[in-house]
């Protein structure tokens, strides 16, 4: 697929300049190419194209000519930036002390129809996805071609904090299609406007340019635990730069020290304090735009997170268009998730989860969740496959008992030659026996107990399909269903707000949907692991 790109009417923006700045950029002749023009007091204006910068005249600019653009741009707001009505224009800038305006930027504003081909099955999949990328390499338009997408099919709604997405005026621009749009008053804030959103409008998708600062993180995370799809960019260029970042690392997981036992930190060949992912990632996808055909991306930035901070990067699937049009795709290939398996070794014992790409292909259940409500533990259990598993010194009928009770698709098989995993007892492994040793050959992943008990079986699964934090309190929903209907109930009966008690966030996700139900408010507040919800009237 071609791209096909639209100038939105340039004539507009180079009507505001002064006649003899306007006459050199247009003697030039490559509009196609043309970022932004540069205005600054008592130097010499420029045009920034994509491969190079390109002196305009020799006189330097004057105060008369930046208050003759001044006078022709719209109101410039709390962030310095204004617009020209009904186009995709943005000028910004730069004050004295005074408050005076000495400089000027004109970027020129393109709806670019056909970018997002090389993205549209995972924007099309309802996955949050989370773009990173350096100014100016296409994020922004990106986003405004998703938004126009997903609006043929869904209620979309897009937090324009700068008015770059839906363009400048009250009524946006015909290049976001059938989204909504909603203006920020204020920069900051966006993250007020953000939850109004969600609360006011209903929508499906959320679209937000720029995410910047920790209010806005924790925003993205109310609405992601509402199930709403969001699809929005941050500042940095890679996977990394964001877990460096204190104020935004949270859109990831976010990072913490965690100091191991002795065994553990043998096991995992580390020292003893580790950096682990704090919390489960507010975005499943994360894409990193190198240049406008060129993306790498993260398909699930939980196991890219905690590779990394493992000390073993997985490798990002590579997206390209070619000179033809054409997307080509390198899919990444699996990564040591720890220095046991770089070391050669598949003997797992404790949390690390299992990796189904290291055995034989296994079988995918794909059967959907008849549950009537919300029901996390089928929502984290639907997509599971479905692992052989061969128990050798371990009772069968308490492992079935283990997988029925935690609901896992494990089967229990009668030869190792038919099993993707075996489980074993610590004196059979320290003992080598022979059918140990040739799982070990055949690099059969090797889950050792140290007791032939139903609780030690169950965190075994629980580690074998790295079920959810959910899935460790599932027989407590009802629990959590009454807790929640009571505070609803005392909110009805005048109280002015309750506090629920913290949860994660498939918990917090059911809450919020049943005080919606009830008509009330509900806001998740604090960080992981002490998140909690606290339901309110308006």
């Amino acid at each position: 697929m071609s791209q096909h790109h639209i100038t939105d009417d340039l004539d507009a923006l180079l009507d505001v300049l002064p006649s003899n700045v306007r006459h050199a950029v247009e003697k030039i002749n490559d509009s196609d190419n043309l970022l932004e023009m540069i205005l600054d007091l008592g130097r010499v204006p420029t045009a920034r194209f994509v491969d190079r910068e390109i002196v305009l005249r020799d006189t330097e600019v004057n105060r008369e000519e930046i208050d003759y653009v001044d006078d022709r741009v719209g109101s410039f707001d709390a962030d310095n930036r204004a617009g020209l009505e009904r186009t995709l224009h943005r000028i910004s800038a730069i004050r004295n002390r005074l408050g005076s305006i000495v400089g000027l930027t004109l970027r020129v504003g393109r709806a670019v129809y056909g970018t997002i081909d090389i993205i549209e099955d995972i924007i099309e999949s309802g996955k949050s996805l989370l773009i990173l990328g350096r100014p100016g390499v296409g994020k922004t338009t990106l986003l405004r071609e998703a938004a126009r997408i997903l609006a043929e099919s869904k209620r979309v709604i897009i937090v324009d904090t700068s008015n770059e997405i839906g363009g400048d005026g009250d009524v946006p621009h015909p290049a976001v299609g059938k989204a909504r749009r909603m203006q920020v008053r204020e920069p900051m804030l966006q993250h007020e406007v953000m939850i109004e959103a969600v609360e006011n409008h209903n929508p499906e998708v959320i679209v937000i340019d720029e995410i910047g600062r920790e209010l806005e993180a924790l925003a993205a995370r109310t609405i992601a635990e509402r199930g709403v799809q969001l699809i929005g960019t941050a500042h940095g260029n890679t996977l990394e730069n964001l877990l460096l970042n204190p104020t935004l690392s949270d859109l990831v997981g976010g990072i913490e020290a965690v100091t191991l036992s002795d065994e553990e930190a043998r096991r995992r060949g580390t020292q003893k304090t580790v950096l682990e992912r704090r919390a489960p990632p507010t975005f499943d996808v994360l894409i990193e735009i190198q240049n406008r055909d060129r993306f790498a991306i993260h398909m699930d930035i939980m196991a890219a997170v905690d590779a990394l901070l493992r000390g073993f990067p997985l490798p990002a699937e590579i997206r390209m268009r070619d000179a033809d049009g054409q997307i080509k795709i390198e899919k990444a290939a699996p990564a040591p998730k720890s220095r046991i398996e770089a070391n050669g070794k598949n003997v797992r014992r404790g949390r690390e989860p299992f990796d189904p790409t290291q055995t034989k292909p296994a079988r995918v259940t794909d059967k959907p969740s008849q549950a009537s409500q919300f029901d996390p533990s089928a929502a984290s259990q639907s997509s599971l496959q479905t692992v052989r598993i061969y128990p050798y010194g371990v009772a069968r009928n308490r492992l079935m008992q283990a997988a029925k009770r935690l609901g896992v698709p494990a089967v229990v098989v009668r030869e190792p030659g038919e099993a993707d995993a075996l489980v074993t007892l610590r004196s059979y492994y320290r003992n080598r026996q022979r059918t140990v040793v040739d799982a070990e050959e055949r690099g059969m992943p090797i889950y050792v107990l140290r007791s032939n008990t139903v609780n030690q079986m169950e965190q075994f699964l629980s580690d074998l399909f790295n079920l959810s934090t959910m899935q460790a309190v599932s027989g407590e929903l009802d629990y959590v269903r009454q807790q929640t209907q009571s505070a609803i109930q005392a909110v009805l009966n005048g109280e002015r707000w309750v506090d629920l008690p913290p949860g994660p966030s498939l918990v917090r996700r059911l809450q919020h949907e049943m005080a919606r139900s009830a008509e009330l408010t509900s806001h998740s507040y604090g960080k992981e692991p002490r998140r909690h919800v606290r339901i309110f009237r308006e």
